[in-house]
């Protein structure tokens, strides 16, 4: 489960990386000389929300299954464990 939601946070920061990179040499290119950073940044993270759903789709898909299995997991345990406590015979 970490891997996954690893994954999908790193690929999401890239694409963060590089819209607010493209954006400030875009900049640059088009001849503004004083651009601070903080303009392209804030672009990068308004254009990146939208883009990095449909971009990284499968990702994201994988990492919510993969957190679904581990609080099915989770909840199981802890239902287990409540019966337990009650004195019921644990179910296996």
């Amino acid at each position: 489960m970490v891997l996954d939601v690893l994954v999908y946070t790193i690929a999401r920061i890239l694409l963060v990386a590089v819209l607010a990179a493209a954006i400030y040499f875009g900049g640059k290119a088009l001849g503004i000389g004083e651009f601070p950073i903080v303009i392209p940044m804030l672009f990068a993270i308004v254009l990146a929300l939208p883009l990095g759903i449909w971009l990284f789709a499968p990702l994201r898909n994988r990492a919510t299954a993969s957190i679904a299995v581990f609080d099915e997991r989770r909840r199981q345990d802890r239902e287990q464990l409540r019966s337990r406590l009650h004195g019921d015979n644990p179910r296996k």
